[in-house]
């Protein structure tokens, strides 16, 4: 019984792009691209990450306040005087509302 062993060597991907033909894609895309568009939308990107992470910022903390605050108040003790306080003045406030 015979071995055969092949030496052929390793094949590259075919799908790998030499470096002339990147160049070029990258040389004509910015040809007809104008700078004032380019600048235009990465300004309006920015705008918009830093205008989401505001919004989401402010959601977060402002739910964690929320959270917060409802869960030390449930775990005090209701029946004392300052309970009593919060729940007479929250339903003066929602007279009020309802007045005007």
């Amino acid at each position: 019984m015979a071995v055969t062993t092949s030496t052929t060597p390793a094949r590259e991907p075919a799908t790998r792009p030499s470096p002339a033909v990147s160049k070029d894609v990258a040389g004509r895309a910015s040809e007809h691209a104008s700078p004032t568009e380019t600048t235009g939308e990465a300004g309006s990107d920015m705008l918009q990450t830093v205008s989401r992470m505001i919004y989401s910022g402010s959601y977060a903390l402002a739910y964690g306040v929320v959270y917060a605050t409802v869960f030390v108040a449930q775990s005090l003790p209701q029946d004392n005087p300052v309970m009593h306080g919060l729940r007479d003045g929250g339903a003066a406030a929602v007279d009020e509302l309802g007045r005007s």
